[in-house]
């Protein structure tokens, strides 16, 4: 390791601490104290090593390093650097969190390339996904059982093992037939579409209406949004979001700068839950919501996804992050409710403006009439008016 490479290290963790520090200031929390300690142990662990600058933000490095350090923060720490300074363009590549590392047959791989690829899912779907594939490769190997042989019956009795509740037995179902879809339509593996034959656990809770927000809990909501932190301005640009174009919060967490027209004021969804893009007209006041995150709270960053996590190193946020800070933003203003019902609130209003069914449908995103006419539920004049051709 050359003199000139533990130059550039210590530069960079001084550079980082002190960055840390003025962005503290602004109401974020890196753990500036723990990095810098965990960051001076990395400091020794790349001199007793001899690590090369040009080796010292790759996943390999990062692996070492956690044996070698006693911090428990010590990967997260060595992230949020190269965070740092891949954002200030002084690396090439940061260190990103790797997909689980699970042996799998070449089969699944290709699956898994293909899932990612088509359907462009978040890194935490796609970890559910590997999860419940690795499950069912040792179930198939347990049992004996080639792909070839598959039947219903070795598929329901896989999902049965599960002891979870019923909607997390859905999911492990919804992952399951993905990758039954693919050895059927793909690689002709299976003789037959087994996806259709896994049949899901009923949810009887889905006969109840979808829950929304009359007039007076949408003044109080909005009227409590703080904007005092960058992550309130973050959340506050989420809830317009929810609100004036009922999108789901996964939709919201890949919204990216490209996506958004501020002189045609429009936003794009290219990739929409059924493969169906779409754009829609922005509010005048969400797009103020965005500008104002994008101007006074968004980090910078080469990611081009509008928004960003709070703490190093910044990534696009997740869906479950959008969930958990609208639903917290509702929680603070006394609202007993949840970021879904923002969206049902957004196809309420569209029934009472007299949008159709049809044209709800499309704005809505929905795969088919079955979701949309739920909202029928909540609207009984409408309801009357469609089923019965009545008026109250």
């Amino acid at each position: 390791m050359a003199n000139e490479d533990i130059k550039m290290l210590l530069q960079a963790i001084k550079d980082f601490a002190q960055w840390t520090k003025t962005i503290d200031e602004h109401g974020r929390y890196p753990q500036t104290i723990y990095h810098t300690q965990a960051l001076n142990d990395f400091l020794s662990f790349a001199i007793i090593n001899d690590v090369a600058w040009k080796d010292m933000f790759t996943l390999d490095t990062l692996k070492d390093f956690q044996k070698y350090s006693s911090f428990k923060n010590a990967p997260p720490a060595l992230m949020a650097l190269s965070g740092y300074l891949f954002s200030y363009g002084k690396i090439d590549q940061h260190i990103i969190n790797p997909r689980p590392q699970v042996e799998l047959p070449d089969i699944y791989e290709q699956y898994l390339m293909y899932y990612e690829q088509s359907i462009n899912v978040s890194q935490n779907h796609l970890r559910q996904t590997i999860r419940i594939l690795a499950s069912f490769h040792e179930y198939l190997k347990r049992h004996q059982i080639e792909l070839p042989a598959l039947k219903i019956e070795h598929l329901d009795a896989f999902i049965a093992g599960f002891k979870v509740a019923a909607i997390t037995r859905r999911m492990y179902s919804y992952l399951l037939r993905g990758f039954l879809r693919y050895l059927y339509y793909e690689c002709r593996i299976l003789k037959r579409d087994l996806a259709q034959l896994l049949v899901r656990p009923p949810l009887f809770a889905q006969v109840k209406p979808p829950k929304y927000l009359r007039l007076k809990e949408v003044k109080i909501l909005f009227a409590g949004l703080k904007l005092s932190t960058h992550t309130e301005s973050r959340t506050y640009a989420m809830v317009y979001l929810a609100y004036t174009l009922g999108l789901r919060p996964a939709e919201i967490s890949r919204i990216s700068l490209d996506d958004i027209s501020f002189s045609k004021g429009e936003l794009t969804l290219p990739k929409r839950k059924g493969g169906n893009p779409i754009t829609l007209p922005l509010p005048e006041q969400t797009i103020k919501a965005i500008a104002l995150y994008l101007t006074k709270g968004r980090p910078k960053s080469p990611h081009r996804h509008i928004f960003l996590t709070s703490v190093l190193p910044y990534r696009p946020v997740s869906a479950a992050t959008v969930i958990y800070h609208i639903s917290k933003a509702m929680k603070q203003t006394g609202l007993c409710s949840s970021s879904y019902w923002l969206r049902h609130t957004y196809a309420q209003n569209l029934l009472h403006i007299g949008r159709s069914i049809y044209e709800i449908k499309e704005m809505m995103g929905h795969q088919n009439i079955q979701s949309t006419s739920r909202y029928l539920h909540i609207h009984t004049e409408l309801m009357r008016k469609v089923l019965f051709d009545e008026e109250l």
